[in-house]
């Protein structure tokens, strides 16, 4: 018995690498035609990386790419984000 996947995989487009970190288009999305767009963290002990984060829209992701602080935000690993001075007091 052959099992065959109906969706094909596309090879993410990479738009930004800030590593750990690498923000990717991966085609259009199906239900309403909008780019889907990805945060990637590389994984600490293989370097591959993995979709860490599938941002709702573009206006995110654009977002994220502009503001570093943003993207560790949104890491569930719990990164350091938006650190101050005050933070350390």
């Amino acid at each position: 018995m052959e099992v065959t996947n109906s969706l094909p995989l596309k090879k993410p487009t990479t738009l930004l690498e800030r590593f750990p970190y690498r923000y990717v288009q991966v085609g259009t999305l199906e239900i309403n035609g909008k780019e889907d767009c990805r945060i990637q963290k590389a994984d600490s002990y293989t370097g591959r990386y993995r979709d860490m984060y599938l941002c709702d829209n573009e206006t995110q992701f654009l977002l994220a790419m502009e503001d570093f602080e943003y993207t560790k935000w949104l890491d569930p690993d719990r990164v350091p984000c938006y650190i101050t001075e005050n933070d350390y007091a």
